[in-house]
């Protein structure tokens, strides 16, 4: 999916941000021998420790309310997290949705983020693998979210805190390097 952009730079139609203290993040287009599409990956490589810091990498296009947003990630390293993440209806960075799995945990949790806070709408507890590719997926349709992780289906939740459409993208936590490739998101 990155294979246009330049290794060592940002991708080209993404935005950064983050939700809560520490450094911003760094999110770099790098080849990677085993990517899902090769050679390059986006990659998260900053490794601030701040527990509640959350870098966040939002595609420019779509903009859409009824989603289906998916990705391929794989979480690398990380000693205080562990974790990849999809974002939808992303209005700022500290408005939107995310699903996100974490290897240290063992759980994936779906959350809504309102003003800069976090509310966990709903988890998973389950084997969740670092060092490996993963299917990650998360749709919205009105009020319904469902995850979707390695093909099954995980989570199911009603919340309608936003309603409107937004944006994509990816997201991590704290120290967590992580690998994405093959983002996509299509409307429901």
């Amino acid at each position: 999916m990155f294979d246009g952009d330049a290794a060592g730079a940002a991708p080209a139609g993404f935005q950064f941000g983050l939700t809560g203290p520490g450094p911003q993040g760094r999110w770099v287009v790098q080849a990677e021998t085993d990517a899902p599409t090769p050679p390059n990956v986006l990659a998260q490589v900053d490794t601030g420790d701040t527990d509640d810091r959350f870098p966040v990498a939002v595609a420019d296009e779509p903009v859409l309310q009824d989603v289906r947003v998916t990705v391929r990630c794989k979480m690398v390293s990380g000693t205080v997290d562990q974790a990849c993440g999809l974002v939808l209806r992303y209005r700022d960075a500290n408005n939107y949705y995310v699903t996100r799995a974490n290897a240290l945990e063992n759980n994936i949790r779906l959350y809504c983020v309102k003003d800069g806070r976090r509310h966990q709408l709903a988890s998973w507890s389950g084997t969740v693998t670092g060092g490996v590719w993963h299917e990650y997926a998360f749709e919205a349709r009105g009020d319904q979210f469902r995850v979707f992780w390695d093909g099954q289906q995980l989570i199911e939740q009603r919340d309608g805190t936003f309603s409107e459409a937004g944006r994509i993208g990816l997201w991590t936590k704290a120290d967590s390097v992580t690998y994405f490739d093959d983002l996509a998101g299509e409307a429901r």
